[in-house]
């Protein structure tokens, strides 16, 4: 008899006709599977997974028998078929290696492979790309009723993504990370950066890598929230955020001196707003890729920063990953190799507006993030021109990167080829100032990003939404995209509160959606107004847009948006609270309802229209134009109390609640008490 299966002691693999198939035990309730066509497995590819993770909890038990294999771990058994016939040489069936992932307690199915076709392609099909590299599939069954959720953040306007197909590529707005939570109890981790897609049918699940050279993905079984706290254990948990960081973000496109940003932070003092990060925005630079201050229009950075200071407000200037041909470190990265290189052409990844031009652009060039000297080169100007004034909060804008046009297969990374790796770039990114910061013995570490990819919370990177438009279409998107963020690991997200792209500070009309918007935002992780109010313009470094602080909306929006901003204050011990326990446990502060109340199909089905802030805080956005007020879903198992009335509720049905514009519908859970309104109001 042939022997196709090896027990490993922690691992259980299995060999046939030069493909190598591995089981691991990765973590509790938890395995690794990689697969390679032929020859030996890879150890050194690029991926989320901790390897000092794999070494967390019991030695799995495995038995070989004649014509299956199990590995159990936990609440997940993992069995393969070896699927033979012949009675003395056996004989591989096309479906041969086939692994079905089982809950261990009752031997139920969680997840199957299922081959394509009764004889070929089977469940995994690798396709020569040459040298080495395939387009890699891996497909599973289908379930009737199951829901899908995850998988970083998008605009198609979905929570439960049963059904769609979602590229996996960075682009703005459009955020990969390929982490699945399923209703039917397991969470799937695609440990692979390589660029492709996931087809989530009603007649499979298909994962596709465009160019790689092995299959990896991770599982575990559990409820949701211990789902989440696995693949954190496996990822890694982000730091507890700074107290500071809890407050309010402001932020506009662009203030364009340092007076022009001054003047907005002393009136917010002035007014006896809160305040904690006012932000410098793009072109305030000399040239693209030389990461300093243009002296013409910020002629005393240190001066600026001691004044913020004293009014405790953090600068938070924005770093983009373009080098400019006119940039002074150009010559020096391309020599040293710390620029993307290209597969065909010159090393020019997008065309970009720059100081100093007769023509409108100029093609730039991207460092590589995935080269540690070229993180090293790049922080080390970060230090020199801006953290030695002080600034250590960096927004990392257009880290996709912003290609144009978007063609990561013309990309050559230190860590590899663009299609195999292309996804890792905006989380190397992020590791940049990481490294960077924590090596000048900075304990507190926030950077922003427009993009990001599966492990990145571990390097303190929190996520905004994107150039996103200026309608309650949007915002209801925004809700659904934040929490499949969290659902995705990554437990530090925002918007731009408004939208990205216009809005007319004088349209009654918008100003309803921005103090919509704005009541959505004090209640997410991070609580930031930024945008581009007013018509397009011309691409160029003199832009900026119309103003966009709270008191530019009109007298009835003011007091709503001041009333908003205090709450927001009073409520962020609550905000640190789940903060520390994103970082101690992964559970995300931010979440959907059947996070909290798996055992109610109601939580499953509500649909992402409200959510829960931490366990005792229900929000429910207003999200259409002229409501004053909304249906909310109360999950079952609790107890509910209007915030605003003390009107009690029990959970399981759906209620109708008031929401005139100066109130978003919240609700406390079984008797908890929250510092909603001010002190001394009925």
């Amino acid at each position: 008899m042939a022997t196709f299966f090896h027990d490993l002691g922690h691992a259980l693999e299995w060999r046939a006709k030069g493909e190598t198939l591995r089981v691991e035990a990765w973590g509790p309730d938890a395995v690794r599977v990689r697969a390679t066509p032929g020859g030996p497995l890879l150890h050194d590819l690029p991926g989320a997974l901790l390897p000092e993770a794999a070494a967390t909890g019991d030695k799995p038990v495995i038995t070989i028998g004649e014509h299956t294999a199990t590995l159990v771990n936990g609440a997940l058994t993992v069995r393969i078929d070896a699927r033979t016939e012949g009675k003395t040489v056996p004989e591989l069936l096309p479906s041969a290696g086939q692994v079905t992932f089982l809950r261990t307690d009752d031997g139920s199915e969680l997840l199957a492979e299922e081959p394509h076709h009764f004889w070929w392609p089977g469940a995994r099909l690798a396709t020569s790309t040459g040298n080495g590299y395939h387009r890699l599939e891996q497909r599973f069954r289908a379930y009737d009723g199951e829901r899908m959720y995850g998988l970083g953040q998008h605009t198609h306007g979905l929570l439960d993504q049963k059904g769609a197909v979602i590229d996996l590529v960075q682009r703005n707005a459009e955020v990969t990370i390929p982490f699945l939570l399923s209703s039917r109890g397991y969470g799937l981790l695609w440990n692979s950066p390589a660029i492709g897609r996931v087809e989530l049918a009603e007649t499979g699940t298909r994962w596709v890598a465009d160019s790689a050279r092995q299959i990896d993905y991770w599982v575990t079984a559990g409820e949701p929230a211990g789902i989440l706290r696995r693949y954190a254990d496996a990822t890694g948990h982000p730091p507890v955020l700074p107290e500071w960081a809890a407050g309010f973000w402001q932020c506009k496109l662009r203030y364009r001196t340092q007076d022009e940003l001054l003047g907005v932070a002393r009136e917010y003092k002035r007014r006896g707003l809160p305040l904690d990060v006012i932000v410098c925005d793009f072109f305030h630079w000399t040239h693209l890729g030389e990461w300093r201050f243009d002296p013409a229009e910020w002629p005393d950075p240190q001066a600026m920063v001691d004044e913020l200071a004293s009014m405790g407000v953090r600068l938070m200037v924005s770093v983009w990953p373009s080098v400019s041909p006119l940039s002074e470190n150009y010559a020096t990265m391309a020599d040293h190799g710390l620029l993307i290189g290209t597969e065909h052409g010159p090393i020019a990844h997008a065309d970009w507006p720059d100081k100093g031009l007769a023509a409108y652009s100029a093609q730039v060039a991207f460092y590589d993030a995935t080269h540690p000297e070229g993180r090293a080169f790049v922080w080390d100007r970060l230090r020199d021109h801006y953290h030695r004034h002080g600034i250590t909060t960096f927004w990392l804008d257009a880290c996709e990167p912003e290609l144009k046009p978007g063609h990561p297969a013309n990309l050559r990374y230190h860590e590899g080829p663009g299609l195999e790796v292309g996804n890792l770039y905006p989380r190397e990114n992020a590791r940049m100032v990481w490294e960077g910061l924590r090596a000048e013995g900075e304990t507190e570490v926030v950077s922003l990003n427009r993009s990001t990819w599966a492990g990145a919370q571990r390097y303190g990177a929190a996520l905004w939404s994107g150039d996103i438009a200026t309608t309650f279409a949007s915002l209801r998107a925004q809700i659904k995209a934040g929490l499949n963020v969290m659902l995705s690991g990554i437990p530090w997200w925002t918007t731009d509160i408004g939208g990205f792209h216009g809005g007319d500070p004088d349209d009654p009309a918008y100003r309803e959606l921005l103090v919509r918007w704005f009541q959505y935002g004090a209640f997410c992780p991070l609580f930031r107004l930024h945008g581009f109010r007013g018509p397009e313009q011309k691409l160029e470094p003199a832009m900026t847009g119309l103003p966009n602080e709270v008191w530019s909306y009109g007298e009835e929006a003011y007091p709503i948006l001041r009333d908003y901003l205090h709450l927001r204050e009073r409520l962020r011990p609550y905000v640190m609270e789940q903060m520390r326990e994103a970082a101690g446990t992964g559970l995300p502060p931010m979440r959907p309802l059947f996070v909290d109340f798996p055992q109610d199909p109601g939580s499953w089905t509500e649909g992402g229209t409200s959510f829960l802030l931490g366990p005792d805080l229900l929000v429910a956005p207003v999200t259409e134009a002229g409501a004053r007020e909304r249906e909310v879903y109360l999950p079952a198992g609790a107890e509910w109390t209007d915030a605003w009335t003390g009107q009690g509720h029990t959970g399981g049905a759906v209620v109708r609640v008031a929401a005139p514009l100066e109130r978003i519908p919240l609700f406390l859970r079984d008797g908890a008490v929250l510092p909603i309104a001010p002190r001394g109001t009925a």
